[in-house]
């Protein structure tokens, strides 16, 4: 079983809901098991179109056997569940985004998929609910933990 990291999204709609729908989906899926869920925060979208609404974060821990690509294929098939249409602007509005930040001490590079995420170490909304949750959770690029990271990105303001 591997010990894998999402980060979870949302600013369409109630985006408390859906984050919780996408956790209830995930439960159900008999390869997946919800081991801990970070406090979900509201922050500014990152990017994007202007004035979209804000988002809704958080991390979840989760167990799986699912190898990384079967995994990104199940949270796309809940993401299209939940309404998330395929394409859309970069960074633009959605009801769900489910995307995994860490898997084991996994480093990959696809055309599909990347993780750690592309985004990890930049990001607070990312950061923060996950050094929550996993303050331990090491970057296996860099080494550092995810509590390391947060400080490093507050630190430089």
């Amino acid at each position: 079983m591997a010990t894998v990291y999402l980060g979870l999204g949302a600013n369409l709609g109630d985006c408390r809901a859906s984050i919780e729908a996408a956790l209830d989906e995930l439960r159900r899926s008999p390869r997946v098991r919800v081991l801990t869920v970070s406090t979900l925060i509201t922050t500014d979208p990152m990017g994007g179109p202007p004035g979209q609404p804000k988002y809704l974060n958080g991390a979840a821990q989760i167990e799986t056997d699912l190898a990384p690509e079967a995994l990104l294929a199940e949270l796309k098939r809940i993401e299209r569940l939940l309404g998330r249409a395929a394409g859309g602007p970069r960074w633009g509005p959605r009801p769900i985004d489910l995307d995994i930040l860490l898997y084991d001490d996994l480093v990959l590079d696809t055309p599909d998929l990347i993780i750690p995420h592309l985004g990890l170490r930049e990001r607070q909304f990312v950061l923060a609910p996950l050094s929550e949750i996993a303050p331990d959770a090491r970057d296996p690029v860099t080494g550092r933990t995810a509590k390391e990271l947060l400080a490093r990105l507050e630190d430089r303001g």
